[in-house]
């Protein structure tokens, strides 16, 4: 039972470590959730026939940069969806609020699909933001981190 109760609490605080630094984006990411936070670039020189392309906000760019970095990247996060049969919008959030400390690969895989195959198709990154992913994503991991740890308190200033 102690072994139990040291294992959880390595695990926490390995959690608490991976996500602390992208916590202060987490007022912001509530903020913002729900809504578009990307527009097409307008220059004075595009004609008709030019590529057109997203241009995001800044503080967004700046969460993706900073999670790409983190421990919480899963590059094969196409397997946490198939393993979990994670097929729409609905079923991720779903499982993101039923998500507990064992399911924090779970949490893991979702962040890594929208934050690194945002890379690959830019319309991942404010997908992620309309659909409110980033946001339940960082405050379910808060929970569970205050759940078995203590409360974090997060300054808004990013």
């Amino acid at each position: 039972m102690e072994k139990d109760l040291e294992y959880r609490q390595r695990i926490i605080a390995e959690y608490k470590e991976a996500v602390m630094p992208l916590l202060r984006y987490l007022p912001w990411l509530e903020q913002h959730a729900g809504k578009s936070v990307s527009a097409t670039y307008q220059g004075d020189n595009i004609g008709e026939g030019t590529l057109k392309f997203p241009v995001y906000d800044g503080t967004l760019m700046n969460f993706v940069r900073e999670a790409s970095k983190s421990s919480l990247m899963e590059k094969n996060y196409q397997y946490v969806f198939t393993r979990n049969r994670l097929k729409t919008h609905e079923d991720e959030r779903k499982a993101i609020i039923k998500a507990g400390w064992r399911e924090w690969d779970l949490l893991k895989g979702i962040l890594s699909k929208y934050v690194l195959g945002g890379r690959v198709k830019g319309t991942l990154w404010n997908e992620a933001m309309q659909e409110e992913i980033f946001y339940l994503i960082l405050k379910q991991m808060k929970e569970i981190i205050e759940y078995w740890d203590q409360p974090i308190y997060v300054q808004g200033n990013v």
